[in-house]
C-alpha cells in the first residue's frame, strides 16, 4: 500500500508509447480512473524493471507519482495480463490497434471510467475466440462501436425513430445518416431483432452479446449502423 498520498496504484492498458531522450518514454495510459499521462525513467535501458509491465495489448498493475504537472510518474509496472494472442494475429493486431487509437482520441474530450472497461473486454474476448469460426469478429466490432458512441454522449436512440414515434415491433426501418436515426419504411431491412440485438450490445457485456443465437443473421445491418456512427464521430 502506497504511503505518499500523491502514489495512486491502479490498473492500466499502455494506449500509446513515445520515446523521450535517451532512455525514458512518454506513455498515455488507460485506467479505470481515466487516461494518464506518465513518463517512465530509464525504461528503455537493458536492466528496467519497468519495461516488461508496460507491453502493448496488455493490463498492468502500476503505481504512479502525481506530481504537480500534468505528467506523472511511472514508478512501478507489473503485467497482469497479457493477451499474446493479438502479436500473432494481423487482423486482430489491426483491429486492436484501431480501437487503442480511437479510445485514446475519445478519452481526450470524454472522462469515463467506461472507456477502461469496454477495453478491457474487447482485448479479453479477442484473446478468448480468436480461434472460433462465425462472425463474432464483426459482432465485436460492431459492439464496440456502439459502445464508445453511448460513451462519448452519442448514442444510438432504440426506442424511438427520427420523428420521435415509439419503435414498433410490427415495423421496419432503415437508416437514416443525416438524421442519425432509424426511420420508418416498409421496405425496410431493420426490424424488431436488429432493435433488441443492438438494445443488448449497448446494455451488456460483449460475452453476452457474443452468446445471442442468431447474431450472424443480423449482423450485417447492425455493423452498417455501427460504421456509420464511426464515420459521424471522426
Amino acid at each position: 500500500m502506497a504511503n505518499n498520498p500523491r502514489d495512486k496504484r491502479t490498473q492500466a492498458i499502455v494506449l500509446k508509447r513515445t520515446n523521450y531522450g535517451e532512455a525514458d518514454r512518454i506513455l498515455q495510459l488507460l485506467t479505470p480512473e481515466g487516461k494518464k499521462s506518465v513518463i517512465a525513467r530509464g525504461v528503455r535501458k537493458e536492466k528496467s524493471k519497468l519495461a516488461g509491465g508496460i507491453e502493448l495489448f496488455s493490463v498492468s498493475d502500476v503505481m504512479i507519482h502525481e506530481g504537480r504537472g500534468e505528467l506523472g510518474i511511472l514508478t512501478s509496472a507489473r503485467l497482469a495480463e497479457h493477451f499474446d494472442v493479438l502479436v500473432t494475429d494481423l487482423d486482430l493486431i489491426e483491429r486492436a490497434g484501431t480501437m487503442l487509437r480511437e479510445v485514446n482520441q475519445r478519452a481526450e474530450q470524454v472522462d469515463s471510467p467506461e472507456f477502461f472497461n469496454i477495453l478491457h473486454q474487447a482485448l479479453r474476448a479477442m484473446q478468448a475466440h480468436h480461434a472460433e469460426e462465425g462472425r463474432w469478429r464483426d459482432v465485436l466490432r460492431a459492439w464496440w462501436s456502439l459502445n464508445l458512441a453511448r460513451i462519448a454522449g452519442e448514442e444510438v436512440n432504440l426506442r424511438f425513430d427520427n420523428v420521435g414515434e415509439k419503435l414498433l415491433a410490427e415495423e421496419y426501418y432503415h437508416w437514416d445518416q443525416e438524421s442519425m436515426a432509424l426511420v420508418k419504411h416498409p421496405s425496410g431491412q431493420i426490424g424488431v431483432d436488429h432493435i433488441k440485438l443492438m438494445r443488448v450490445m449497448v446494455s451488456t457485456p460483449i460475452e453476452v452479446t457474443l452468446k445471442v443465437r442468431g447474431a450472424d443473421a443480423l449482423i450485417d445491418e447492425v455493423a452498417y449502423i455501427a460504421k456509420c456512427v464511426e464515420r459521424a464521430k471522426n
